[in-house]
C-alpha cells in the first residue's frame, strides 16, 4: 500500500459531477464550419502549409510546427479551405488569432495513416512523430507532449506519474475516458515508460471516481504492467501537477524547478491516449472529449473535432432558454468566452452553460478584513491578501517579492474570501502588468542598442572615409614630388624608387613628400651673413663654390655682393 501525503490549503467545492456521468461517450456531428486556430498548445505558433480554395482530408497537416517547443495543427475532416485569416479565440481577452478556416465536405475522408510500433524506433523518431501529430498536454496547460518525454541527463527518472484526479467541478470527460477507454490509455503510458524509463509508475485517480479505478486496475492486469492505480483523497486542487506529485510522491517541486529536477514527471491520461492513437493508429490529433453540462436539460461527453463552434457543441446538450453564455473550463479556472462563434480547441475540456440560476451573481466587494482564510487555503503557500494589497495599489515589484507569478490561479483564494474579493482577477491584472512592462522593457533595450550600434557604425565610417581621404592625398603629393624630381633632373635612384614605392604605401608617399618638400626649401634659400663679406671671405666663398661646381652639386644662390 503506497503511502500518501498531503499538501497545503485546497478547498472542497460542490462537484456537480454526476449530471454528466449518465450518458456513454457520443460523437459530436460534423459542424457547419471549423475555424482551426493554429497555434493551439505552448510555444512557436505553428506555420500554415495550406491557402484558401485547398482542398484537405481528415488528418492532414495544415500547420507546421514552427521550433522544438511547438506541435503540428492538422485538419479535423476532409473538405475545403475557405481562409486563413485571423479569428476570435476562445480567450478572456477576445483577441483574434490566425486561423484555418475549412468548409467540411461531409465525407470526413482520412488522409494515408501509417501506424508504428513505437519499440522499433529511436527514442529521438518516437517524440519527432508525437510532434508532428500535435500531441499536447490535455488536461489544460497544453504543453508539446513530446518535450516533456526527454528525461533528463543528471537526474534519473524516479516516478511517473499520471494524472487522471480531474478535481475541477463539472468536468468529467477524463473519469469517462478511463471507464470506457481504459486500455489504449494504458498502452498510452506504456509509451511515455518506455521513453522515460522510471523505476516506478503511479497513476493517481482521485477516490470520487471507484468505476474509473475499476476499470484502470482491469487494463493494467490485462496487460500485464506493473503500473500502480492509487485513489487519492478528493480536495481541490489536486488535479494540480505538482499538488499530485506532492500527494503520491512526498516531493515538493520549488518554482524555480521543473519536475524532472527531482526524478518525477507528469502526465494526463488523456494525453496519453492520444500518444497512442497518434503511433498505433497513425491519428494526430483532429478531436478530444468534451464535457458538455450547466444549464443544460442533458449533460453528456462528446468527442469533438477541434475547431467546432462552442455554440454549436453547446446545442447538443439541449441549453435551457436562460442561458446567457459559455464557460470554458470548470467554475474555478474557467472563463466565459467572448462568443458563442470561438472554436474548441485543445485546451477544451469542458463547456458549462452558464445562467444566473446556477451562477448567481456575486455580492459586492468589500473591503479586505485580513482574516488570513485565502492563506490558509493557498495550496502553494503564498500569501494572496499581500499579494492582493500590492496589485491593487500597482505596486507590482511588491507583488513579485511575494511571488506572484508562483500562483496557479487556481480560485482557492476567491472561493474561501468572506469579502467576496475576486482575488485570481487582481493577480491576473497584476501579471499581465508585469508582463507588459517586460515587454516594452525589452523593446527599449533593443532600440537603444540598435541605436548604439547606428552611431558606432556611423563613426566607423567617418573613420575610414578620413583615412581614405588621406591615403589619396599623400598619394597624390607623392606623385607630385616625383615629377618634379623627374623634370629638375636630380632624383636619385632611391629617390625615383621611393616614389614609386609612394603610389602603394601611404607612409612612404608621406614620407617622400616631406623630403620633397625640404629639399625644396633648402634649394630656394639664400645664403645667410653674406651682405658684408671683406675680400678674404669673399675669396674663401668662391673657391668653396668652385669646388662644388666642380663635385657637380648644383650651386647655391648667389651672394649679394657688397660695393
Amino acid at each position: 500500500m503506497l503511502n500518501l501525503f498531503k499538501f497545503k490549503g485546497g478547498v472542497k467545492p460542490p462537484t456537480n459531477k454526476t449530471q454528466s456521468l449518465g450518458r456513454p461517450i457520443a460523437v459530436a456531428p460534423l459542424p457547419s464550419r471549423l475555424v482551426v486556430p493554429l497555434h493551439q498548445s505552448i510555444g512557436g505558433t505553428p506555420r500554415p502549409v495550406v491557402q484558401a480554395g485547398d482542398k484537405v482530408l481528415k488528418g492532414q497537416l495544415i500547420g507546421e510546427a514552427d521550433g522544438w517547443i511547438s506541435a503540428a495543427v492538422h485538419a479535423p475532416t476532409s473538405g475545403t479551405v475557405v481562409a486563413v485569416d485571423m479569428h476570435v479565440q476562445p480567450h478572456p481577452s477576445g483577441l483574434d488569432a490566425l486561423c484555418v478556416v475549412i468548409e467540411p465536405d461531409g465525407r470526413d475522408e482520412w488522409t494515408t495513416r501509417v501506424p508504428v510500433d513505437h519499440r522499433a524506433l529511436a527514442p529521438e523518431e518516437v517524440r519527432e512523430r508525437l510532434q508532428q501529430a500535435g500531441v499536447v498536454g490535455l488536461g489544460g496547460a497544453v504543453f508539446p507532449t513530446h518535450g516533456k518525454l526527454t528525461p533528463s541527463k543528471t537526474v534519473p527518472m524516479q516516478e511517473l506519474v499520471i494524472n487522471g484526479a480531474e478535481c475541477e467541478p463539472f468536468i468529467t470527460c477524463d473519469d469517462l475516458l478511463m471507464r470506457e477507454r481504459a486500455d489504449e490509455v494504458v498502452r498510452g503510458i506504456g509509451i511515455f515508460r518506455d521513453l522515460l524509463q522510471p523505476e516506478k509508475v503511479l497513476i493517481g485517480i482521485e477516490d470520487n471516481k471507484p468505476e474509473a479505478a475499476a476499470a484502470m486496475r482491469a487494463a493494467v492486469q490485462a496487460l500485464g504492467e506493473s503500473f500502480e492505480v492509487v485513489q487519492v483523497p478528493t480536495l481541490y486542487p489536486a488535479g494540480g501537477a505538482k499538488q499530485l506529485i506532492r500527494v503520491l510522491t512526498g516531493k515538493e517541486v520549488p518554482a524555480s524547478k521543473r519536475s524532472t529536477d527531482l526524478g518525477v514527471q507528469c502526465f494526463n491520461v488523456a494525453t496519453a491516449y492520444t500518444a497512442w492513437r497518434a503511433l498505433a493508429h497513425g491519428e494526430p490529433v483532429v478531436s478530444r472529449l468534451v464535457t458538455v453540462t450547466g444549464n443544460v436539460a442533458e449533460p453528456c461527453n462528446y468527442e469533438v473535432l477541434i475547431g467546432t463552434p462552442m455554440a454549436e457543441v453547446l446545442k447538443l446538450g439541449r441549453p435551457h432558454p436562460d442561458t446567457d453564455g459559455i464557460v470554458m473550463g470548470g467554475p474555478m479556472m474557467g472563463f466565459l468566452v467572448p462568443d458563442g462563434e470561438v472554436p474548441v480547441v485543445k485546451a477544451t475540456n469542458c463547456l458549462i452553460a452558464h445562467s444566473e440560476r446556477l451562477f448567481p451573481p456575486k455580492a459586492p466587494e468589500m473591503p479586505c478584513i485580513r482574516c488570513g482564510s485565502c492563506a490558509r487555503a493557498c495550496p502553494h503557500e503564498l500569501q494572496p491578501f499581500e499579494m492582493y494589497w500590492f496589485a491593487r495599489a500597482k505596486n507590482f515589484g511588491k507583488t513579485q517579492e511575494y511571488h506572484i507569478f508562483d500562483c496557479i490561479e487556481c480560485g482557492c483564494c476567491s472561493f474561501v474570501c468572506p469579502s467576496r474579493i475576486p482575488l485570481v482577477q487582481y493577480f491576473r491584472f497584476a501579471k499581465s502588468e508585469i508582463w507588459a512592462r517586460e515587454r516594452e522593457k525589452k523593446a527599449a533595450d533593443t532600440a537603444k542598442t540598435r541605436f548604439e550600434f547606428k552611431q558606432l557604425r556611423e563613426e566607423r565610417e567617418k573613420a575610414e572615409k578620413a583615412e581614405k581621404l588621406a591615403r589619396a592625398a599623400a598619394a597624390q603629393a607623392a606623385k607630385k614630388a616625383a615629377e618634379a624630381a623627374a623634370a629638375a633632373g636630380e632624383a636619385a635612384p632611391g629617390e625615383t624608387a621611393a616614389a614609386v614605392d609612394a603610389e602603394t604605401d601611404p607612409k612612404k608617399a608621406a614620407i617622400a613628400a616631406a623630403m620633397a618638400r625640404a629639399k625644396a626649401q633648402r634649394e630656394a634659400a639664400p645664403p645667410r651673413n653674406t651682405e658684408q663679406l671683406n675680400a678674404v671671405q669673399q675669396r674663401e666663398l668662391d673657391e668653396i663654390e668652385a669646388r662644388r661646381q666642380a663635385a657637380g652639386i648644383s650651386p647655391a644662390a648667389p651672394a649679394e655682393k657688397t660695393e
